[in-house]
């Protein structure tokens, strides 16, 4: 969430920040609590001012009735004060939550993918000389995912991994591991579960009409949408060492998401699916050093993508095409021959940087050795993998003339294979 003092300060800024990304948060009314807070909480301070005036007044004597009568209202008005001092506090950190936070100066304004400016690519579509299929016929004539089996038993777009599409899906993981390891990323295999405040810290919504992940029934736990929400909530609360920043985290994990299901060829097959397994990046950081780590995040998820020998583009998301807790977001597009009618561009990866935005929610800061303050962190994340969507890419691209599939050079040390079929 964004600092109110920040907000006063800034309101034009914030106005227009809000305008920029399609936002409909009620500013002024944020505006109208805060200062019905602040009212609030002067009569609840000149309460217990007075208060504790009358009873320096009479220690040491007997109460005349006036006092006593004086004394009783005031313990009566302390309570009433607190009550609503709190009721407001609540309405007021529940409307906060729904402001997005500021986006960098270089992030184009906009709404919609439309608005989204592309940074660069890296490699040529290829152009085959014969029919290419999809990766849903590919996987069908390779036996390599069964969706009938995940309809039947969970539900539409869950599916079954099969045969050498699971030996490569470990791959990709093992990749993502490995690469981050070499450069310094401590590992975790995070829980698939995490209370919903931590969700809700995070910036992901677990509850109401545009919920984004499972909850559990009669419980306050959900099931993630990334490793990002339990990589996040490690840390909740707590005070870091400045001289433990910045920290790198790798999180393997699955994932959960209600948003997927949407019809048509560009969602179909494995590229929108409910559960899938990713690698995410995540990093705690001093203010001063999250755009360094950005770039850094950008650079592993390129250096993973061209490893895998897939060509794609980089675009840095408009502001309103982002995610509410992000700053700035790049987006990786891999070519995806079976997108569409004649192949397009497909996400298959992002980065952000959220600044303190997640930091503030989940109260995680650190002492700055100068200034003796303390300071929210930065939170970033990036995704090294994503597999489902990965597979897409890797079936369709490397298909070959003969119906069979390459695979690049950097995964056949996990595959122990070099083609299926």
């Amino acid at each position: 969430m964004l600092d109110l003092k920040y907000i006063r300060d800034n309101i034009e800024a914030v106005r227009a920040n809000l305008e920029a990304r399609g936002s409909r948060a009620d500013i002024d009314q944020l505006l109208r609590l805060d200062d019905e807070r602040r009212r609030v909480l002067q009569k609840l301070n000149e309460v217990r001012r007075q208060r504790n005036e009358l009873s320096k007044s009479i220690q040491g004597r007997r109460p005349t009735e006036t006092e006593r009568t004086r004394g009783r209202e005031l313990k009566d008005a302390e309570p009433q004060l607190e009550q609503e001092v709190a009721r407001i506090a609540a309405e007021l950190d529940s409307l906060s939550r729904t402001l997005p936070n500021v986006t960098q100066p270089d992030v184009p304004a906009g709404v919609g993918p439309e608005s989204n400016q592309l940074v660069r690519t890296w490699g040529e579509p290829p152009k085959f000389q014969f029919k290419a299929l999809d990766h849903v016929s590919l996987a069908m004539r390779h036996d390599l995912v069964d969706f009938e089996a995940g309809a039947k038993v969970t539900g539409q777009k869950f599916y079954f991994l099969k045969n050498e599409a699971v030996l490569l899906e470990h791959a990709l993981v093992r990749l993502a591991l490995d690469r981050t390891r070499a450069r310094g990323f401590t590992l975790f295999q995070t829980p698939d579960l995490a209370r919903q405040s931590v969700c809700a810290g995070t910036g992901y919504n677990p509850e109401g009409p545009e919920r984004q992940i499972y909850t559990i029934a009669d419980d306050e736990l959900a099931l993630i949408g990334t490793a990002e929400i339990t990589l996040s909530g490690m840390h909740a609360d707590e005070v870091l060492e400045a001289s433990s920043l910045p920290r790198r985290y790798t999180g393997l994990s699955h994932c959960y998401r209600v948003e997927a299901g949407g019809a048509g060829r560009v969602a179909r097959g494995l590229y929108r699916v409910h559960q899938f397994t990713k690698v995410e990046m995540f990093a705690y950081t001093r203010p001063e050093d999250s755009e360094a780590m950005h770039q850094e995040f950008l650079e592993i998820e390129e250096e993973i993508f061209q490893a895998l020998e897939l060509p794609y583009r980089v675009m840095l998301l408009c502001g309103g095409d982002a995610a509410a807790q992000s700053a700035r977001t790049y987006d990786i597009e891999a070519w995806m021959p079976g997108r569409e009618e004649n192949g397009a561009w497909g996400e298959v990866t992002s980065t952000s940087t959220c600044t303190d935005y997640q930091a503030r929610r989940l109260n995680i800061r650190y002492r700055d050795p100068e200034t003796r303050k303390m300071v929210f962190v930065h939170m970033l994340n990036g995704t090294a993998i994503a597999c489902p969507r990965v597979l897409v890419a890797l079936l369709e691209v490397h298909q070959q003339t003969d119906g069979s599939i390459r695979i690049p050079e950097a995964l056949r040390p996990y595959t122990g294979f070099e083609r299926i079929g």
